[in-house]
Protein backbone atom coordinates (compact mmCIF):
# COMPACT_ATOMS: atom_id res chain seq x y z
CA UNK A 1 0.00 0.00 0.00
CA UNK A 2 1.56 3.18 -0.85
CA UNK A 3 2.08 5.50 1.78
CA UNK A 4 -1.11 8.27 1.99
CA UNK A 5 -0.96 12.14 0.76
CA UNK A 6 0.70 14.19 2.91
CA UNK A 7 -2.25 16.40 4.48
CA UNK A 8 -2.90 19.85 3.32
CA UNK A 9 -0.41 22.80 4.65
CA UNK A 10 2.05 20.39 6.24
CA UNK A 11 4.45 21.88 3.43
CA UNK A 12 6.24 18.32 2.89
CA UNK A 13 7.50 19.23 -0.08
CA UNK A 14 8.53 22.46 0.37
CA UNK A 15 12.25 23.49 0.63
CA UNK A 16 11.58 26.20 2.70
CA UNK A 17 15.06 27.27 4.90
CA UNK A 18 13.26 26.83 8.65
CA UNK A 19 11.36 24.07 10.38
CA UNK A 20 7.12 24.29 8.56
CA UNK A 21 6.04 22.22 11.55
CA UNK A 22 2.91 19.98 11.57
CA UNK A 23 -0.49 21.76 10.86
CA UNK A 24 -2.93 21.15 13.82
CA UNK A 25 -5.72 19.39 12.35
CA UNK A 26 -8.94 18.37 13.68
CA UNK A 27 -9.50 15.18 13.88
CA UNK A 28 -11.92 14.37 11.18
CA UNK A 29 -9.85 15.64 8.36
CA UNK A 30 -6.64 13.59 10.05
CA UNK A 31 -8.68 10.39 9.44
CA UNK A 32 -10.27 11.38 5.88
CA UNK A 33 -6.98 11.03 4.67
CA UNK A 34 -6.92 6.94 5.50
CA UNK A 35 -10.69 6.44 4.24
CA UNK A 36 -9.75 3.63 2.20
CA UNK A 37 -8.03 1.89 4.61
CA UNK A 38 -10.98 2.48 6.76
CA UNK A 39 -13.13 0.79 4.29
CA UNK A 40 -10.97 -2.42 4.19
CA UNK A 41 -10.91 -2.39 7.46
CA UNK A 42 -14.27 -2.28 8.06
CA UNK A 43 -15.09 -4.87 5.51
CA UNK A 44 -12.35 -7.10 7.30
CA UNK A 45 -14.02 -7.15 10.11
CA UNK A 46 -17.19 -8.48 8.38
CA UNK A 47 -20.12 -6.64 10.44
CA UNK A 48 -22.44 -4.36 10.10
CA UNK A 49 -22.09 -0.36 10.19
CA UNK A 50 -23.55 0.22 13.16
CA UNK A 51 -21.25 -2.91 15.05
CA UNK A 52 -18.16 -1.71 13.46
CA UNK A 53 -18.57 2.07 14.64
CA UNK A 54 -19.25 0.80 17.94
CA UNK A 55 -16.46 -1.61 18.46
CA UNK A 56 -13.52 -0.59 16.24
CA UNK A 57 -14.51 2.92 15.10
CA UNK A 58 -13.89 4.27 19.12
CA UNK A 59 -10.41 2.55 19.02
CA UNK A 60 -9.30 4.05 15.63
CA UNK A 61 -10.15 7.94 16.89
CA UNK A 62 -8.72 7.17 20.27
CA UNK A 63 -4.86 6.41 18.52
CA UNK A 64 -5.43 9.18 15.96
CA UNK A 65 -6.14 11.42 18.91
CA UNK A 66 -3.15 9.62 20.48
CA UNK A 67 -0.52 10.21 17.83
CA UNK A 68 -2.31 12.91 15.25
CA UNK A 69 0.15 13.34 12.50
CA UNK A 70 3.35 12.53 14.26
CA UNK A 71 5.94 9.80 11.99
CA UNK A 72 6.80 6.85 12.75
CA UNK A 73 10.74 7.42 12.12
CA UNK A 74 12.92 10.30 11.54
CA UNK A 75 14.27 9.73 8.47
CA UNK A 76 13.38 5.34 7.68
CA UNK A 77 9.90 3.81 7.50
CA UNK A 78 6.66 5.72 8.24
CA UNK A 79 8.85 9.18 8.58
CA UNK A 80 6.11 11.26 6.11
CA UNK A 81 3.31 13.46 8.26
CA UNK A 82 0.53 10.55 9.33
CA UNK A 83 3.33 7.55 9.32
CA UNK A 84 2.44 6.53 12.80
CA UNK A 85 -0.64 6.69 12.33
CA UNK A 86 -0.78 4.56 8.89
CA UNK A 87 1.57 2.13 10.36
CA UNK A 88 -0.73 1.41 13.11
CA UNK A 89 -4.05 0.66 10.89
CA UNK A 90 -2.10 -1.33 8.08
CA UNK A 91 -0.73 -3.52 11.15
CA UNK A 92 -3.94 -3.66 12.77
CA UNK A 93 -6.02 -4.41 9.72
CA UNK A 94 -3.48 -7.21 8.43
CA UNK A 95 -3.50 -8.64 11.97
CA UNK A 96 -7.27 -8.28 11.83
CA UNK A 97 -6.93 -10.31 8.20
CA UNK A 98 -4.87 -13.02 9.78
CA UNK A 99 -7.22 -14.35 12.43
CA UNK A 100 -9.06 -15.88 10.23
CA UNK A 101 -6.82 -18.22 9.70
CA UNK A 102 -6.53 -18.93 13.70
CA UNK A 103 -7.91 -20.56 16.11
CA UNK A 104 -7.44 -18.90 19.50
CA UNK A 105 -9.10 -20.95 22.11
CA UNK A 106 -8.16 -23.87 20.71
CA UNK A 107 -9.17 -26.14 23.99
CA UNK A 108 -12.19 -24.24 24.62
CA UNK A 109 -16.06 -25.67 24.24
CA UNK A 110 -17.84 -24.60 21.47
CA UNK A 111 -19.80 -22.51 23.13
CA UNK A 112 -17.03 -20.76 24.67
CA UNK A 113 -14.98 -20.52 21.40
CA UNK A 114 -17.74 -18.41 19.74
CA UNK A 115 -18.20 -16.55 23.04
CA UNK A 116 -14.47 -15.74 22.91
CA UNK A 117 -13.62 -15.51 19.04
CA UNK A 118 -15.05 -12.17 18.84
CA UNK A 119 -13.05 -10.77 21.64
CA UNK A 120 -9.70 -12.11 20.25
CA UNK A 121 -10.54 -10.57 16.84
CA UNK A 122 -10.71 -7.11 18.23
CA UNK A 123 -7.80 -7.76 20.97
CA UNK A 124 -5.41 -8.57 17.96
CA UNK A 125 -6.75 -5.48 16.11
CA UNK A 126 -5.63 -3.36 19.30
CA UNK A 127 -2.55 -5.26 19.32
CA UNK A 128 -1.62 -4.52 15.72
CA UNK A 129 -2.62 -0.72 16.22
CA UNK A 130 -0.59 0.41 19.43
CA UNK A 131 2.51 -1.86 18.86
CA UNK A 132 4.50 1.07 17.91
CA UNK A 133 2.72 2.93 20.63
CA UNK A 134 5.90 3.38 22.88
CA UNK A 135 7.69 5.65 20.04
CA UNK A 136 6.05 8.17 20.97
CA UNK A 137 7.24 8.28 24.26
CA UNK A 138 10.37 7.30 24.10
CA UNK A 139 11.83 8.63 20.74
CA UNK A 140 10.28 12.03 20.12
CA UNK A 141 9.53 15.44 21.98
CA UNK A 142 6.84 17.49 20.79
CA UNK A 143 6.78 21.70 21.39
CA UNK A 144 4.64 24.22 20.38
CA UNK A 145 6.18 27.57 18.59
CA UNK A 146 6.92 29.08 22.11
CA UNK A 147 8.51 25.72 23.46
CA UNK A 148 6.06 24.07 25.86
CA UNK A 149 6.24 20.08 25.52
CA UNK A 150 3.43 17.97 24.92
CA UNK A 151 3.04 15.79 28.43
CA UNK A 152 2.72 12.65 26.52
CA UNK A 153 2.08 10.86 29.38
CA UNK A 154 -0.80 12.40 30.55
CA UNK A 155 -2.77 12.32 27.36
CA UNK A 156 -3.02 12.60 23.64
CA UNK A 157 -1.96 14.52 21.14
CA UNK A 158 -4.69 16.43 19.78
CA UNK A 159 -6.72 17.24 22.70
CA UNK A 160 -3.55 18.55 23.93
CA UNK A 161 -3.36 20.65 20.78
CA UNK A 162 -6.46 21.86 20.95
CA UNK A 163 -6.34 23.09 24.65
CA UNK A 164 -3.71 25.10 23.67
CA UNK A 165 -5.47 26.89 20.69
CA UNK A 166 -2.25 26.47 18.47
CA UNK A 167 -1.83 26.07 14.92
CA UNK A 168 1.10 23.98 14.38
CA UNK A 169 3.65 22.36 15.89
CA UNK A 170 6.87 20.66 16.16
CA UNK A 171 9.04 17.61 16.68
CA UNK A 172 12.83 17.16 18.00
CA UNK A 173 14.06 13.87 18.04
CA UNK A 174 15.79 12.04 20.65
CA UNK A 175 19.26 11.16 20.09
CA UNK A 176 20.51 7.59 20.53
CA UNK A 177 16.83 6.97 21.67
CA UNK A 178 16.12 3.14 22.61
CA UNK A 179 13.69 1.37 21.85
CA UNK A 180 11.38 0.92 24.81
CA UNK A 181 8.52 -1.08 23.59
CA UNK A 182 7.39 -1.31 27.64
CA UNK A 183 6.61 2.37 27.35
CA UNK A 184 3.29 1.39 24.87
CA UNK A 185 1.50 0.09 28.26
CA UNK A 186 1.36 3.32 29.87
CA UNK A 187 0.45 5.00 26.57
CA UNK A 188 -2.67 2.58 26.09
CA UNK A 189 -5.17 3.69 28.74
CA UNK A 190 -5.40 7.16 26.58
CA UNK A 191 -6.58 4.78 23.43
CA UNK A 192 -8.18 2.21 24.72
CA UNK A 193 -11.11 2.67 27.19
CA UNK A 194 -11.34 0.71 30.15
CA UNK A 195 -14.58 -0.84 29.43
CA UNK A 196 -12.98 -2.54 26.52
CA UNK A 197 -10.64 -3.94 28.47
CA UNK A 198 -12.99 -5.21 30.63
CA UNK A 199 -14.98 -6.54 28.24
CA UNK A 200 -11.84 -8.54 26.53
CA UNK A 201 -11.24 -10.15 30.04
CA UNK A 202 -14.48 -10.83 30.96
CA UNK A 203 -14.59 -14.86 31.62
CA UNK A 204 -11.33 -15.66 30.84
CA UNK A 205 -7.45 -14.69 32.03
CA UNK A 206 -5.54 -15.17 29.05
CA UNK A 207 -7.03 -12.32 26.39
CA UNK A 208 -5.91 -9.20 28.58
CA UNK A 209 -2.77 -10.89 29.65
CA UNK A 210 -1.34 -11.75 26.17
CA UNK A 211 -2.32 -8.51 24.36
CA UNK A 212 -0.43 -6.39 26.96
CA UNK A 213 2.97 -8.81 26.23
CA UNK A 214 2.42 -8.59 22.44
CA UNK A 215 2.25 -4.62 23.45
CA UNK A 216 4.91 -4.41 25.59
CA UNK A 217 6.89 -6.66 24.13
CA UNK A 218 7.44 -9.01 27.11
CA UNK A 219 8.37 -12.78 25.60
CA UNK A 220 6.00 -15.40 27.33
CA UNK A 221 7.74 -18.84 26.86
CA UNK A 222 5.21 -20.95 28.66
CA UNK A 223 2.74 -21.14 26.37
CA UNK A 224 2.25 -19.75 22.58
CA UNK A 225 0.97 -16.10 22.07
CA UNK A 226 -0.67 -16.59 18.66
CA UNK A 227 -1.94 -12.67 18.76
CA UNK A 228 1.47 -11.34 19.10
CA UNK A 229 2.93 -13.38 16.67
CA UNK A 230 -0.11 -12.09 13.89
CA UNK A 231 1.33 -8.56 15.22
CA UNK A 232 5.16 -9.05 14.70
CA UNK A 233 4.11 -10.66 11.31
CA UNK A 234 2.23 -8.16 10.30
CA UNK A 235 4.60 -5.42 11.03
CA UNK A 236 7.79 -6.77 9.17
CA UNK A 237 4.95 -6.76 6.42
CA UNK A 238 3.82 -3.45 6.48
CA UNK A 239 7.04 -2.04 7.20
CA UNK A 240 9.08 -4.16 4.52
CA UNK A 241 6.27 -2.62 1.57
CA UNK A 242 6.99 0.63 2.84
CA UNK A 243 10.34 0.83 2.35
CA UNK A 244 10.13 -0.68 -0.98
CA UNK A 245 7.50 2.09 -2.06
CA UNK A 246 9.71 4.65 -0.54
CA UNK A 247 12.91 3.69 -2.38
CA UNK A 248 12.63 5.43 -5.50
CA UNK A 249 11.06 8.65 -3.84
CA UNK A 250 13.31 9.01 -0.84
CA UNK A 251 16.35 7.52 -1.90
CA UNK A 252 18.26 4.86 -0.36
CA UNK A 253 16.41 3.29 2.87
CA UNK A 254 17.77 2.52 5.91
CA UNK A 255 17.21 -1.28 5.13
CA UNK A 256 17.54 -3.34 8.40
CA UNK A 257 16.77 -1.26 11.42
CA UNK A 258 13.26 -2.47 11.90
CA UNK A 259 14.81 -5.76 12.25
CA UNK A 260 16.74 -5.64 15.63
CA UNK A 261 13.66 -6.17 17.83
CA UNK A 262 12.94 -9.94 15.28
CA UNK A 263 16.28 -11.10 15.70
CA UNK A 264 16.20 -10.57 19.57
CA UNK A 265 12.98 -12.02 20.10
CA UNK A 266 14.48 -14.92 18.17
CA UNK A 267 17.46 -15.25 20.33
CA UNK A 268 15.48 -14.94 23.54
CA UNK A 269 13.16 -17.07 22.65
CA UNK A 270 15.90 -20.22 21.25
CA UNK A 271 17.72 -19.62 24.58
CA UNK A 272 14.55 -20.13 26.95
CA UNK A 273 13.14 -23.29 24.22
CA UNK A 274 16.24 -25.24 22.20
CA UNK A 275 17.98 -27.53 24.30
CA UNK A 276 20.59 -26.38 21.95
CA UNK A 277 20.73 -23.45 23.50
CA UNK A 278 21.33 -24.53 27.08
CA UNK A 279 24.65 -22.15 28.17
CA UNK A 280 27.32 -24.19 28.82
CA UNK A 281 26.31 -27.43 28.21
CA UNK A 282 28.44 -29.81 25.67
CA UNK A 283 28.02 -28.66 22.39
CA UNK A 284 25.71 -25.94 23.05
CA UNK A 285 25.57 -22.82 21.38
CA UNK A 286 25.90 -20.59 24.10
CA UNK A 287 28.98 -20.11 26.81
CA UNK A 288 28.80 -17.86 29.59
CA UNK A 289 32.32 -16.97 30.96
CA UNK A 290 34.02 -15.15 32.90
CA UNK A 291 34.74 -12.67 29.94
CA UNK A 292 30.81 -12.24 28.90
CA UNK A 293 28.56 -14.55 27.12
CA UNK A 294 29.10 -15.68 23.69
CA UNK A 295 27.29 -17.29 20.44
CA UNK A 296 28.59 -19.71 18.29
CA UNK A 297 28.72 -18.68 14.93
CA UNK A 298 27.43 -19.13 12.54
CA UNK A 299 25.51 -21.84 13.91
CA UNK A 300 23.41 -19.84 16.34
CA UNK A 301 22.81 -17.65 12.82
CA UNK A 302 21.39 -20.61 11.36
CA UNK A 303 19.52 -21.69 14.23
CA UNK A 304 17.96 -17.76 14.20
CA UNK A 305 17.15 -17.57 10.43
CA UNK A 306 15.35 -21.30 10.81
CA UNK A 307 13.07 -19.78 13.40
CA UNK A 308 12.24 -17.18 11.79
CA UNK A 309 11.33 -18.72 8.14
CA UNK A 310 9.31 -21.08 10.32
CA UNK A 311 7.61 -17.75 11.68
CA UNK A 312 7.19 -17.01 8.14
CA UNK A 313 8.60 -12.86 8.26
CA UNK A 314 8.96 -11.27 5.83
CA UNK A 315 12.57 -8.76 4.78
CA UNK A 316 14.54 -11.42 7.13
CA UNK A 317 18.63 -11.43 5.45
CA UNK A 318 19.42 -14.66 4.65
CA UNK A 319 22.74 -14.56 5.48
CA UNK A 320 24.47 -15.11 8.63
CA UNK A 321 27.16 -12.44 7.72
CA UNK A 322 24.21 -9.30 7.32
CA UNK A 323 22.80 -10.88 10.40
CA UNK A 324 26.13 -10.39 12.30
CA UNK A 325 26.48 -6.75 10.48
CA UNK A 326 22.73 -5.23 11.75
CA UNK A 327 23.21 -6.70 15.38
CA UNK A 328 26.83 -5.10 16.03
CA UNK A 329 25.17 -1.89 14.05
CA UNK A 330 22.35 -2.43 16.60
CA UNK A 331 24.87 -2.52 19.65
CA UNK A 332 23.57 -6.36 21.00
CA UNK A 333 26.84 -7.85 19.14
CA UNK A 334 29.73 -6.04 20.14
CA UNK A 335 33.09 -6.91 17.81
CA UNK A 336 36.68 -7.95 19.15
CA UNK A 337 38.44 -5.44 17.44
CA UNK A 338 38.22 -3.09 14.52
CA UNK A 339 39.21 -5.63 11.80
CA UNK A 340 37.62 -8.34 13.24
CA UNK A 341 33.93 -9.49 14.10
CA UNK A 342 33.79 -12.52 15.84
CA UNK A 343 35.53 -13.93 18.80
CA UNK A 344 37.99 -16.93 19.13
CA UNK A 345 36.68 -19.31 21.92
CA UNK A 346 37.65 -22.93 23.45
CA UNK A 347 34.88 -24.12 25.44
CA UNK A 348 35.61 -27.13 28.07
CA UNK A 349 35.61 -30.30 26.41
CA UNK A 350 36.20 -28.40 22.78
CA UNK A 351 38.97 -30.04 20.15
CA UNK A 352 39.70 -26.92 19.04
CA UNK A 353 38.91 -22.82 19.13
CA UNK A 354 35.47 -21.77 17.88
CA UNK A 355 34.43 -18.81 16.28
CA UNK A 356 31.48 -16.46 18.56
CA UNK A 357 30.10 -13.92 18.38
CA UNK A 358 29.93 -11.49 22.61
CA UNK A 359 27.04 -10.10 23.34
CA UNK A 360 27.45 -6.82 24.70
CA UNK A 361 25.46 -7.56 27.86
CA UNK A 362 24.08 -10.87 28.80
CA UNK A 363 20.81 -10.00 30.34
CA UNK A 364 19.98 -9.05 26.34
CA UNK A 365 19.77 -13.22 26.03
CA UNK A 366 19.52 -14.67 29.63
CA UNK A 367 17.32 -12.06 31.67
CA UNK A 368 14.51 -13.98 32.74
CA UNK A 369 14.94 -17.66 32.57
CA UNK A 370 14.85 -19.51 35.75
CA UNK A 371 17.06 -20.54 37.11
CA UNK A 372 19.76 -18.58 35.50
CA UNK A 373 22.65 -19.97 34.25
CA UNK A 374 25.88 -19.73 36.06
CA UNK A 375 29.21 -18.84 34.46
CA UNK A 376 32.02 -20.68 34.11
CA UNK A 377 35.25 -20.10 36.11
CA UNK A 378 37.74 -20.91 34.03
CA UNK A 379 38.28 -19.10 30.97
CA UNK A 380 36.56 -19.20 27.86
CA UNK A 381 39.89 -18.16 25.69
CA UNK A 382 41.90 -20.19 24.22
CA UNK A 383 45.58 -20.33 25.95
CA UNK A 384 48.51 -18.64 24.28
CA UNK A 385 49.96 -21.97 23.54
CA UNK A 386 46.67 -23.45 22.36
CA UNK A 387 46.41 -20.51 19.66
CA UNK A 388 49.81 -20.88 18.53
CA UNK A 389 49.07 -24.70 17.65
CA UNK A 390 46.09 -23.99 16.02
CA UNK A 391 46.71 -21.29 13.87
CA UNK A 392 50.63 -21.21 13.44
CA UNK A 393 51.27 -24.41 12.87
CA UNK A 394 51.56 -25.86 9.00
CA UNK A 395 48.97 -27.75 7.47
CA UNK A 396 51.58 -30.72 6.59
CA UNK A 397 52.27 -30.44 10.85
CA UNK A 398 48.65 -30.80 11.80
CA UNK A 399 48.19 -34.24 8.96
CA UNK A 400 51.41 -36.01 9.74
CA UNK A 401 52.23 -37.22 13.21
CA UNK A 402 54.65 -34.93 15.22
CA UNK A 403 58.05 -36.37 15.76
CA UNK A 404 58.58 -37.11 19.29
CA UNK A 405 60.74 -34.55 21.07
CA UNK A 406 62.82 -35.19 24.05
CA UNK A 407 61.03 -35.44 27.16
CA UNK A 408 62.19 -33.69 30.40
CA UNK A 409 60.51 -36.32 32.52
CA UNK A 410 61.74 -40.05 33.46
CA UNK A 411 59.68 -42.49 31.96
CA UNK A 412 58.24 -43.67 35.32
CA UNK A 413 55.44 -41.04 34.57
CA UNK A 414 53.95 -42.40 31.30
CA UNK A 415 50.73 -41.66 32.65
CA UNK A 416 51.82 -37.56 32.78
CA UNK A 417 50.48 -34.82 30.03
CA UNK A 418 54.22 -34.98 28.67
CA UNK A 419 54.14 -38.52 28.06
CA UNK A 420 50.89 -38.49 26.19
CA UNK A 421 52.13 -36.53 23.58
CA UNK A 422 54.44 -38.57 22.15
CA UNK A 423 52.66 -40.00 19.85
CA UNK A 424 49.33 -38.61 17.70
CA UNK A 425 48.12 -42.16 16.12
CA UNK A 426 47.45 -45.18 18.17
CA UNK A 427 49.86 -48.27 18.28
CA UNK A 428 49.64 -51.13 15.75
CA UNK A 429 47.00 -53.47 17.25
CA UNK A 430 49.83 -56.65 17.88
CA UNK A 431 52.17 -54.17 19.82
CA UNK A 432 49.27 -53.00 22.39
CA UNK A 433 47.70 -56.00 24.41
CA UNK A 434 50.79 -57.45 25.58
CA UNK A 435 54.04 -55.99 24.51
CA UNK A 436 56.50 -53.75 27.11
CA UNK A 437 56.05 -50.19 26.05
CA UNK A 438 59.23 -49.19 24.10
CA UNK A 439 62.22 -47.11 25.91
CA UNK A 440 62.78 -43.69 25.05
CA UNK A 441 65.75 -44.45 22.61
CA UNK A 442 63.89 -47.17 21.27
CA UNK A 443 61.17 -44.46 20.18
CA UNK A 444 64.04 -42.19 18.76
CA UNK A 445 65.28 -44.97 16.86
CA UNK A 446 62.25 -46.64 15.46
CA UNK A 447 61.56 -42.45 14.28
CA UNK A 448 64.43 -42.11 12.34
CA UNK A 449 64.79 -45.81 10.63
CA UNK A 450 61.65 -46.35 9.01
CA UNK A 451 60.02 -44.36 6.53
CA UNK A 452 57.44 -41.59 6.69
CA UNK A 453 54.20 -42.26 7.97
CA UNK A 454 51.50 -41.50 5.62
CA UNK A 455 48.97 -39.42 5.87
CA UNK A 456 46.22 -40.75 7.69
CA UNK A 457 43.10 -41.08 5.19
CA UNK A 458 40.11 -38.71 5.96
CA UNK A 459 37.34 -39.88 8.64
CA UNK A 460 34.09 -39.47 7.55
CA UNK A 461 31.88 -37.63 9.40
CA UNK A 462 28.46 -38.81 11.14
CA UNK A 463 25.78 -36.63 10.15
CA UNK A 464 22.06 -36.88 10.49
CA UNK A 465 20.13 -36.73 7.35
CA UNK A 466 16.80 -35.35 7.97
CA UNK A 467 14.19 -33.21 6.30
CA UNK A 468 14.00 -29.84 6.76
CA UNK A 469 10.30 -29.84 8.34
CA UNK A 470 11.52 -31.73 11.06
CA UNK A 471 11.66 -30.18 14.86
CA UNK A 472 14.33 -28.10 15.36
CA UNK A 473 14.46 -29.30 19.26
CA UNK A 474 14.54 -32.83 17.96
CA UNK A 475 17.03 -32.72 15.07
CA UNK A 476 19.04 -31.00 17.51
CA UNK A 477 18.85 -33.71 19.97
CA UNK A 478 19.67 -35.99 17.59
CA UNK A 479 22.89 -33.87 16.10
CA UNK A 480 23.78 -34.47 19.70
CA UNK A 481 23.16 -38.31 20.23
CA UNK A 482 25.17 -39.17 17.44
CA UNK A 483 27.81 -36.87 18.44
CA UNK A 484 28.26 -38.47 21.44
CA UNK A 485 27.21 -41.96 19.75
CA UNK A 486 31.04 -41.22 17.49
CA UNK A 487 32.65 -40.30 20.49
CA UNK A 488 31.63 -43.58 22.05
CA UNK A 489 30.58 -42.41 25.23
CA UNK A 490 27.03 -43.29 24.61
CA UNK A 491 26.83 -46.49 22.94
CA UNK A 492 25.95 -48.88 25.57
CA UNK A 493 22.31 -48.67 25.35
CA UNK A 494 22.12 -47.24 21.59
CA UNK A 495 21.93 -50.44 19.59
CA UNK A 496 22.55 -51.33 16.13
CA UNK A 497 20.13 -53.60 13.97
CA UNK A 498 18.93 -54.68 10.63
CA UNK A 499 17.22 -51.39 10.05
CA UNK A 500 18.85 -48.66 11.77
CA UNK A 501 19.39 -47.75 15.35
CA UNK A 502 17.63 -48.23 18.51
CA UNK A 503 17.89 -45.10 20.96
CA UNK A 504 16.29 -44.82 23.92
CA UNK A 505 13.44 -42.43 24.94
CA UNK A 506 15.44 -41.10 27.82
CA UNK A 507 18.11 -39.90 25.09
CA UNK A 508 16.14 -37.24 24.26
CA UNK A 509 14.26 -36.20 28.18
CA UNK A 510 18.30 -35.31 29.17
CA UNK A 511 18.35 -32.96 25.86
CA UNK A 512 15.01 -31.31 27.09
CA UNK A 513 13.05 -32.71 24.69
CA UNK A 514 9.93 -34.66 25.39
CA UNK A 515 9.88 -38.30 24.39
CA UNK A 516 6.05 -37.92 22.72
CA UNK A 517 7.22 -35.36 21.13
CA UNK A 518 10.24 -36.55 19.53
CA UNK A 519 8.04 -39.84 18.69
CA UNK A 520 5.65 -37.44 16.88
CA UNK A 521 8.49 -35.37 14.84
CA UNK A 522 10.26 -38.56 13.91
CA UNK A 523 7.19 -40.43 12.81
CA UNK A 524 6.00 -37.04 10.50
CA UNK A 525 9.43 -36.64 9.11
CA UNK A 526 9.13 -40.36 8.45
CA UNK A 527 12.54 -41.13 9.89
CA UNK A 528 11.50 -44.16 12.10
CA UNK A 529 10.81 -47.69 11.60
CA UNK A 530 7.12 -48.46 12.38
CA UNK A 531 5.68 -52.39 12.53
CA UNK A 532 4.05 -53.46 9.12
CA UNK A 533 0.75 -53.64 11.61
CA UNK A 534 0.68 -50.34 12.13
CA UNK A 535 1.33 -50.42 15.66
CA UNK A 536 2.74 -48.07 18.43
CA UNK A 537 6.01 -46.39 17.21
CA UNK A 538 8.00 -46.72 20.39
CA UNK A 539 9.96 -50.15 20.49
CA UNK A 540 11.35 -52.39 23.92
CA UNK A 541 14.61 -53.94 23.85
CA UNK A 542 16.40 -56.02 26.55
CA UNK A 543 19.87 -54.46 27.25
CA UNK A 544 21.62 -55.64 30.42
CA UNK A 545 18.61 -57.66 31.94
CA UNK A 546 16.36 -54.29 31.16
CA UNK A 547 13.58 -53.00 29.10
CA UNK A 548 14.19 -49.96 27.75
CA UNK A 549 11.71 -48.12 25.65
CA UNK A 550 12.50 -46.54 22.39
CA UNK A 551 12.81 -46.00 18.60
CA UNK A 552 14.53 -47.60 16.04
CA UNK A 553 16.18 -44.46 13.60
CA UNK A 554 16.41 -45.87 10.18
CA UNK A 555 19.81 -46.23 8.88
CA UNK A 556 19.34 -44.33 5.81
CA UNK A 557 18.76 -40.92 7.68
CA UNK A 558 22.67 -41.11 9.07
CA UNK A 559 25.56 -40.59 6.85
CA UNK A 560 28.86 -41.62 7.33
CA UNK A 561 28.49 -45.45 9.05
CA UNK A 562 29.69 -48.83 7.00
CA UNK A 563 25.82 -49.94 5.93
CA UNK A 564 27.18 -53.91 6.15
CA UNK A 565 27.16 -53.04 10.13
CA UNK A 566 23.81 -53.21 9.63
CA UNK A 567 23.17 -57.00 8.10
CA UNK A 568 23.50 -58.04 11.72
CA UNK A 569 20.32 -58.51 13.36
CA UNK A 570 19.12 -57.10 16.85
CA UNK A 571 19.68 -56.08 20.24
CA UNK A 572 21.81 -59.18 21.43
CA UNK A 573 24.04 -58.21 19.06
CA UNK A 574 27.04 -55.17 19.54
CA UNK A 575 26.37 -51.71 21.20
CA UNK A 576 25.18 -49.21 18.73
CA UNK A 577 29.12 -47.68 18.46
CA UNK A 578 29.77 -51.04 16.53
CA UNK A 579 28.33 -49.34 12.93
CA UNK A 580 31.05 -46.29 13.77
CA UNK A 581 34.07 -48.86 14.35
CA UNK A 582 33.33 -50.56 11.18
CA UNK A 583 33.03 -48.31 9.14
CA UNK A 584 36.18 -46.45 9.75
CA UNK A 585 38.07 -49.97 10.81
CA UNK A 586 39.41 -50.37 7.38
CA UNK A 587 41.10 -46.98 7.38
Amino acid sequence: MAPSPSPPGTAAHSFSSSDPGFEALPLVPVLALHQGLLARIKLCFGADRATFERDLLPLIQGYARFVHLLPATAGNYFHTPGGLLQLGLETAFFSLQGTDAHIFSGRSTISERRELEPRWRIATFIGGLCCELHRVLSHLIVTTADGEEWPAFLGGLAPWLESRGVDRYFVRWRANARESRGLGLFALPHVVPATVLQMLGSSNAVIVPQLMASIGGIPQYREHNVLDELVRRSLALVIDRNLLASADRYGKPQYGSHLERYLVDALRRLAAGHSGWTANRDKSRVWLGPEGLFLVWPGAAEDVLALLENDQLVGIPKSPQTLLELLLEAGVFVAAEAARQTWTIQPPGAKAPIEAVKLTNSAILLAGLEPPPSALEASLFPTPSDSKAQHNAPPAAKALPAAPAAPTVAPSSASGGSAMQLSLIDPPAESTAHDSPPTIAGLNETATSTAPAQPLAPRPSVKLLAPLRLNPAVRTALVDILAALDDGTEAPDIITEAEGFFIPLTRFEHRGVQPGIAIRALDDARMILRPPSGGPSAVTRQIRDTTVHGIVLMSTHVEGLDPHAFALSGASEAPGASALRTGRGSQ
